[in-house]
């Protein structure tokens, strides 16, 4: 099983920040950052934390690093035009040399929408609205001048498009969906996605939700998906360094470090590393690929590297 590392570019992470993770991730053997596509604070609590917009930002890390896997957790369908999307994907996978996944969704926070003048439409559209983008996207990076992309549906119309260049992976950057694996969201990967992958879960939900992406594969005549995580991941080498990091943890989202550790939210991890380590281990032999490790302190270093150098050789 892989580790990354996710991190929540609307809790207020600078380009200097930014800058530093990228080369901490590859310092310490973490082979792909992961990012939020918000514009938002999303706890209506602190607007002060400002977010600098996804796609630049892994343009802009794609020049800066050398090894490092790039992408979005996830872009929703309502921020862009599909055909932007799809050609701001091709250009870092052009700057990067090749190292760019797209992760792609509905847009769930009506706040957010409301503030910047994105539309936000009931689910069933908002779905219709996906099913039509990842259709386009992929419509998009596989056209040429020799097999055009033309596209009729309710939301989008494209006409005879070959879009130059084309990305550099073959033969296109990964597609990850993601969610609770509903039956047109399973329906959706099986048919356009590269990986599924889904947030916060349980065992049981991890044991349900993997079950039917397996279904809908079988069903599309295709081989399963490989099924990842996003949760967060809180450790330390011992237990002063883990108190440590949840109390810091703690002052910033306002939550009560002891209950963090006694009861974290449901699919956190939290513990030293052999606790952190056991966790992951179930959660491989449940069949997951890869965990998202979601860093919320941005700026601890040493969470990085005890993720690279600690966590990850352990359950590689």
């Amino acid at each position: 099983m892989q580790l990354c590392l996710m991190i929540e570019g609307q809790e207020g992470v600078t380009w200097p920040q930014w800058q530093t993770l990228g080369r901490a991730c590859e310092d310490h053997g973490i082979p792909t950052l992961l990012r939020s596509d918000h514009y938002l604070n999303l706890d209506g609590a602190h607007p002060e934390r400002g977010s600098l917009d996804a796609w630049g930002t892994l343009c802009a890390l794609a020049a800066s690093t050398s090894t490092l896997r790039l992408g979005t957790m996830v872009s929703p369908a309502s921020f862009r035009h599909p055909s932007v999307l799809a050609k701001l994907a091709v250009t870092a996978d052009h700057v990067s040399g090749g190292r760019i996944e797209v992760g792609l969704g509905t847009g769930w926070h009506e706040r957010e929408h409301a503030a910047f003048g994105f539309p936000y439409a009931d689910l069933r559209t908002r779905m219709d609205v996906l099913a039509e983008q990842l259709a386009i996207v992929h419509g998009a990076w596989t056209s040429s001048p020799e097999r055009p992309f033309s596209f009729a549906g309710e939301h989008y119309v494209l006409d005879e498009l070959a879009a130059r260049p084309a990305p550099l992976q073959h033969p296109h950057p990964p597609l990850i969906l993601g969610g609770t694996a509903g039956p047109r969201a399973a329906a959706l990967a099986a048919r356009w996605a590269d990986e599924y992958n889904t947030v916060f879960p349980t065992i049981d939900e991890v044991r349900e939700r993997r079950g039917r992406i397996e279904r809908a594969c079988a069903d599309a005549g295709r081989d399963p998906l490989p099924f990842s995580v996003m949760t967060a991941v809180v450790s330390g080498e011992s237990d002063a360094e883990l108190r440590d990091r949840l109390g810091r943890l703690a002052e910033k989202t306002g939550a009560d470090a002891d209950e963090l550790r006694a009861s974290p939210p449901a699919g956190w991890i939290v513990g030293t590393v052999d606790v952190a380590v056991a966790r992951l281990r179930e959660l491989a032999a449940e069949g997951v690929s890869r965990v998202m490790c979601q860093q919320l302190l941005h700026d601890d270093l040493d969470a990085v590297a005890l993720l690279g150098e600690r966590l990850a050789p352990a359950v590689a």
